[in-house]
């Protein structure tokens, strides 16, 4: 069964998370058909920009608790979309958590309604937003931060903004991406390849530093028992244990 589906209108290419039985949870395979995706956009000189979007309530759930993506492939995923030679849209009008916001940080722009919730759930089963933090930590208000990924409070997509998860809202998310991709339907290839190239530098060099750092925390806390009694819990849904 496809993923990830994928169309195209006036040189953007949309990627569509196509699994909303699993609220677009990244599981093994869709980590790969994404990857997969990707590079064939970058090898197409047809594609001016990707828009990655969804089917369903839910832009994606976070990592797939019963086909989890190994650290290292997800690192992997957000490393591409980053730099990816062609800028890369996200577009959002349901449900974000965890895994997935690592999505949307890595993207260039997000834009999303106002239906749009985010959460950062990672430290609700025992681990920690270890792998997302590489795209997260340049892009996003580190106090805001600090926050949300300790509390594992739901925000709206007003606050996303205001935080810097995303760019903007609004109550059409397609209104509000119209400009954005008209600016981007005219921008030279050559010139935004290299503008982007300019704007991620950062992001790119947390990557180089610290994925090997990161991956390794991620798989020893996924290993751990608390991690399990989270995982348990969250699927049988009741509380952890540690819950007073």
């Amino acid at each position: 069964m496809t993923s990830v589906t994928r169309t195209r209108a006036r040189g953007i290419e949309t990627l569509t998370l196509d699994a909303p039985h699993h609220r677009n949870a990244l599981s093994a395979a869709l980590v790969g058909e994404l990857a997969d995706a990707l590079t064939a956009c970058a090898e197409d000189t047809g594609v001016r920009a990707v828009v990655l979007t969804h089917t369903g309530t839910t832009f994606s759930a976070g990592a797939d608790l019963r086909d989890p993506p190994g650290p290292d492939a997800l690192v992997a995923l957000l490393r591409h979309l980053v730099a990816l030679p062609k800028p890369v849209v996200a577009r959002v009008t349901g449900h974000v958590r965890a895994g997935g916001l690592g999505l949307l940080a890595a993207c260039d722009i997000s834009a999303a309604s106002h239906t749009a919730t985010f959460a950062f759930t990672e430290v609700r089963i025992g681990v920690a937003p270890a792998v997302i933090s590489l795209p997260l930590l340049p892009r996003t208000d580190p106090r805001a931060l600090t926050r949300y990924c300790l509390t594992g409070e739901r925000l709206d997509a007003a606050e996303a903004a205001r935080i810097g998860l995303i760019t903007a809202a609004g109550d059409d998310v397609d209104d509000v991406l119209a400009p954005v991709l008209d600016g981007l339907r005219r921008s030279s290839p050559q010139a935004l390849a290299e503008t982007k190239r300019l704007l991620t530098a950062r992001v790119l060099e947390a990557f180089e530093r610290d994925a090997a750092g990161v991956t390794a925390l991620s798989a020893g806390l996924f290993a751990s028992p608390e991690a399990r009694e989270g995982m348990t819990a969250f699927l049988e849904r009741r509380d952890p244990e540690w819950v007073l």
